[in-house]
């Protein structure tokens, strides 16, 4: 059925009914979710746009790639962040209100972004964003729900989740022409119109049910207030985690005293938050959640998720880009075909979850992801654009498995009041294991590289019969080509410190890939430990 069918359809439906969902506002519910998608889609975008920028980032700001790599953990962490503070502060202020602030907040961090000078600002930015996109992504569900009347939610959520699994597609492309073509603060400042058109229809369409208002209300009347040393224990414990796990390496480790102060503070944060946030009667986090194998499990598997998604996005453009001579569009068109296979394989497993146990399917989705890193093991000088796209396509196959399917496990033994909560922490694991995936694979590189310098250098030695006959060899390539002689033995021993760079690139990359095919494995035998679930039917899914 067609979006306009369906509104009209529904038009009927309230006429016999005699009157819209309160939320709607005495608007069409359909100009309520489209929306409501259009701002999903604009916040899901960006955690994908900037991927494939990030060698025109660097170069523009004059950082490594490995410094640029905080433009994408920052968004993630801050996003996790206030994702955790989102449910109480729309209850306590209103859904309306919250959501446009939130959007409002993003659309002007994302025009700051674009005209940031340095690293730094397009850090603090970058924060600012995160904490803006990080409060609409519970409340769209919320809203869609409250607008539509039970026979619709269906198709509203439906809608959503397309803008959900299209964005991600789009990002990575979209991301790259605007680099190529135009500029890579274009990646940010197309928020800025769309930002915008979002925040005047927001005004004119969206309305909080009388159920919100009402709660609301009792919230102050029984004077219920915000857990902020919990939201600022949580704050402190991911954030100064972040910056050990992505300076770490730059730092030397522990012989670094910002690397020990900060490791010091998520410690104290961490071993504080715990006895915290188990004696409050309104928590932040709700650690109990956590302790539950059901749906510890099912956090950890989605650690492990996210890792997976956000770190190969960003590590495939990088290695075509750095050692294959792909323009930053052609990076992200190798994404595309696994971004459309990810929409297909999303609605044929939302009719197959119906019949089989989210357990198995977690399990399959992680095995074939596992086997997708396993496949780009096979990396070498002369991997074509289909190599790229085809490992892309195995991993669009495997995560809508694991995504579509940890939604109705996480929720199994769960009760009503713990759903907001359950939902937000889905959500925060996501975007945590994404964030310790860009920062595990990027040490693991840095680390492995040394390694097979080290190791390949050995070869290369006057000493050494096999490295005199390539340098001979070379040599009289480069003399056949018209250098002189001294000229072409600089050449060739130049020629020959390359191929030891790039292969030292391939075996290093490599290794990532070993090492992310084990964080999908080992997604495997947690999912297997999972309860099995009833049909009765639950919340919707998490975003």
């Amino acid at each position: 059925m067609s979006a306009g069918a369906a509104a009209s359809d529904g038009g009927g439906s309230r006429a016999r009914s005699g009157s819209l969902p309160k939320a709607a506002g005495g608007h069409s519910p359909w100009a309520i979710a489209l929306v409501v998608s259009l701002a999903t889609f604009m916040e899901v975008l960006d955690t994908t746009i900037a991927n494939v920028a990030l060698r025109y980032i660097s170069g523009g700001l004059a950082v490594g790639p490995d410094e640029a790599a905080w433009v994408v953990t920052s968004y993630l962490v801050a996003n996790a962040i206030v994702l955790t503070a989102s449910s109480f502060l729309a209850k306590r202020f209103g859904r309306k209100a919250f959501f446009m602030w939130s959007v409002a907040l993003f659309t002007v961090a994302s025009i700051l972004c674009g005209f940031a000078w340095n690293l730094q600002s397009l850090l603090v930015f970058r924060v600012l964003q995160g904490l803006g996109g990080g409060g609409m992504a519970p409340l769209a569900q919320s809203i869609l729900a409250d607008s539509f009347p039970p026979q619709k939610r269906g198709q509203a959520f439906a809608l959503y989740g397309l803008a959900v699994v299209v964005a991600p597609v789009v990002g990575p492309t979209l991301g790259g022409w605007l680099s190529d073509n135009v500029s890579w603060h274009w990646c940010f400042l197309i928020n800025g119109p769309i930002g915008l058109l979002a925040l005047g229809l927001m005004y004119l369409l969206l309305e909080d049910p009388d159920s919100a208002k009402q709660e609301r209300r009792r919230l102050r009347r029984e004077g219920v207030r915000f857990d902020l040393i919990g939201f600022l224990l949580v704050a402190t414990f991911l954030g100064s985690l972040e910056v050990v796990l992505d300076e770490g390496q730059r730092k030397d480790w522990f012989g670094s005293n910002l690397i020990v102060t900060f490791a010091i503070l998520s410690v104290v944060a961490f071993v504080l938050m715990i006895p915290w946030e188990l004696t409050r009667k309104n928590p932040v986090v709700d650690l109990r959640l956590l302790g539950k194998r059901q749906f510890g499990a099912c956090f950890l598997v989605m650690l492990a998720t996210g890792a997976i998604l956000i770190a190969t996005t960003q590590f495939i453009p990088q290695i075509v880009q750095d050692y294959f001579g792909y323009t930053a569009t052609l990076a992200g068109l190798a994404l595309a075909p696994g971004g459309l296979v990810t929409v297909f394989m999303m609605l044929v497993i939302g009719r197959v979850s119906g019949t089989v146990q989210p357990k198995y399917l977690i399990a399959a989705g992680a095995t074939i992801v596992a086997l997708a890193m396993y496949d780009l093991t096979r990396l070498y000088g002369d991997s074509t654009f289909w190599f790229f796209a085809w490992s892309r396509i195995y991993i669009g196959i495997g995560l809508p498995m694991i995504f579509i399917s940890i939604t109705a496990a996480s929720y199994e033994g769960i009760d009503k009041s713990q759903t907001d909560q359950a939902s937000a922490l889905i959500n925060v694991a996501r975007n945590v294991g994404g964030s310790m995936g860009v920062s595990l694979a990027q040490n693991v590189l840095a680390y492995r590289q040394q390694f097979h310098q080290s190791r390949l250098v050995e070869h290369v030695s006057p000493a050494d019969p096999a490295y005199q006959e390539t340098l001979a060899r070379a040599t009289r390539y480069f003399a056949q080509h018209g250098a002189a002689g001294v000229d072409a033995q600089g050449q060739a021993t130049a020629w020959i410190g390359q191929q030891l760079a790039r292969q030292v690139a391939f075996w290093a990359y490599i290794d990532v890939f070993w090492t992310l095919a084990l964080v999908s494995a080992s997604a495997v035998p947690l999912a297997m430990i999972l309860s099995r679930v009833r049909r009765e039917g639950g919340p919707p899914a998490a975003h």
